[in-house]
């Protein structure tokens, strides 16, 4: 996300809006992913699973979306799943409404089914592939959505590559700079873009990495993004991987985003992770990259981040004006200190 994103955004937070909007338009998927934190038990606080959603189809899926749309008015809504071409013909009618109201939209998807040629017209729009990792491992975890089928798919198109990087991944010396030498020879891919596989808290699986292969992630990027100019990886990015926020609380892409579960009403808290993500250890591109951004010196001692909290004050009461519901932790948040003074007892004593 560029600086000037950044700004709208805020401005969108000062009158109560919300900038950024995440929908899971469907609970289904063909892909059986390890790790995929959107079939988590937990992905949306334990009580229901995805697959337990009564998402929507047709028409009702289709005045869902653009009614959610139009109601929060967000500069950027991402439309994800499951795999959300399982409803392309939804799509089909949902892209041109968004493209109308000026939203800039992004569909994330396995490459599993081809991307509708007429979709590529429309004013900003952008399609994002997961492709994780080479064949060696993108193959196995990801059948199937295989290289094989996605470049099939892919033939004539031109989109965005989305890699997360998994332990297993940098076992090989010269891995990184394979894949991404890989995709940027390719004509249908305009950017490559990182993450770094984020688990949940207390999770202990293959796919997480240690804090030294982290490092050697964060060393490598700027590197490779001097060779590979399709790699997408803004100044500073690198670091905040090695300083990821501490908590939602401190992470600008959660504050400044929204996101919704198939069936239109249940939030997705407190980010896209949902559940109990190990901020510690996050590797979200676009958390990284609001977090580096929030970061930088406006004048003095003031920070873009300092902004965005006295945006996110004002933007909560201008919520509460507007009665849209704000989740527990981001109202307590938006919510100003007691002073000292107010909290303390006064106690008399007489003789």
């Amino acid at each position: 996300m560029q600086t000037k994103h950044i700004l709208q955004s805020w401005g969108k937070v000062l009158r109560g809006q919300t900038p950024m909007l995440s929908i899971e338009i469907t609970r289904e998927c063909p892909l059986r992913c390890p790790g995929c934190y959107a079939y988590g038990e937990n992905h949306l606080g334990g009580e229901v699973t995805l697959r337990e959603l009564a998402d929507k189809r047709g028409d009702e899926l289709v005045r869902g979306v653009i009614g959610l749309v139009d109601r929060l008015k967000p500069l950027q809504v991402t439309l994800v799943g499951g795999e959300p071409m399982v409803r392309h013909r939804e799509l089909s009618r949902i892209l041109p409404e968004l493209a109308k109201r000026g939203v800039f939209t992004m569909v994330v998807t396995s490459g599993i089914i081809p991307i509708p040629m007429e979709w590529l017209s429309l004013p900003r729009f952008l399609v994002a592939i997961s492709v994780d990792g080479l064949p060696e491992h993108h193959d196995v975890r990801r059948h199937p959505a295989t290289y094989e089928r996605i470049l099939s798919n892919l033939a004539g198109r031109r989109v965005n590559i989305h890699w997360t990087i998994t332990a297993p991944m940098l076992g090989r010396e010269g891995y990184l700079e394979e894949y991404v030498r890989f995709w940027n020879a390719r004509p249908e891919a305009h950017k490559i873009w990182v993450s770094i596989y984020t688990p949940q808290r207390g999770e202990q699986s293959a796919e997480r990495l240690s804090e030294a292969q982290r490092a050697q992630v964060a060393h490598e990027l700027p590197r490779l993004r001097g060779l590979y100019p399709k790699l997408l990886t803004p100044q500073g990015y690198a670091q905040a991987l090695l300083h990821p926020p501490a908590s939602p609380r401190e992470c600008g892409f959660s504050r400044l985003s929204k996101n919704y579960s198939a069936d239109l009403k249940t939030q997705v808290e407190p980010c896209v992770f949902g559940g109990d993500p190990d901020c510690s250890q996050c590797g979200c591109s676009a958390s990284a990259a609001t977090h580096w951004i929030s970061g930088i010196r406006v004048a003095g001692p003031v920070k873009t981040k300092h902004l965005l909290r006295g945006s996110m004050m004002i933007g909560g009461a201008m919520a509460r004006l507007r009665h849209i519901a704000l989740p527990a932790w981001r109202e307590r948040e938006e919510q100003p200190a007691p002073s000292r003074e107010a909290s303390l007892v006064q106690i008399s004593t007489s003789d």
